[in-house]
């Protein structure tokens, strides 16, 4: 029990290539540690089932666990049930918008607009405000929006919500 509340705390100086303010622990990807005969096995789900950072993550996890003296390390992709923001942490919601990307929000109310809904107003990481734009459904990444705000116009990723 105790080796795997330390592999939990080394997992957090594990971060996300594509948002290197976040761990995979605030990201949510982390879904179970287990240890049999020694060897650690970490269970993960993926942002995106095509995600391209997620043979990044998987090899940033190995070497950390290789730093710290684990081998034989198993590290098991589950992709049901598929990941969502809900399993990011507050913490790690708190470093996006220190970041400059807009949080998911807690609750989606608008998550695919339609032709008599328009989208969610997004708030502006750097001023606050909810007078953003959507210029685009695809920003840095794949699961990021480009959002632009209209009062301090500057650009800003928004992490969709899924």
């Amino acid at each position: 029990m105790e080796e795997t509340k330390t592999i939990w705390s080394l997992l957090e100086l594990v971060t996300d290539p594509e948002v290197p303010v976040l761990s995979v622990i605030d990201l949510g990807i982390i879904r179970g540690v287990r240890m049999e005969a020694g060897h650690p096995e970490i269970v993960i789900t993926p942002t995106y089932s095509g995600c391209p950072a997620m043979d990044m993550i998987r090899m940033n996890i190995r070497m950390t666990l290789l730093q710290h003296g684990y081998t034989d390390i198993k590290i098991t992709t589950v992709l049901s049930p598929a990941w969502t923001t809900d399993w990011m942490s507050e913490k790690g919601k708190e470093k996006l918008t220190a970041y400059g990307i807009a949080p998911p929000m807690p609750v989606p109310v608008v998550c695919h607009p339609g032709l008599f809904l328009r989208e969610e107003a997004i708030a502006c990481p750097r001023c606050g405000s909810y007078h953003t734009t959507l210029i685009s459904e695809f920003g840095s990444t794949a699961c990021k929006s480009l959002y632009r705000c209209e009062d301090c116009h500057e650009p800003f990723d928004y992490f969709k919500c899924h």
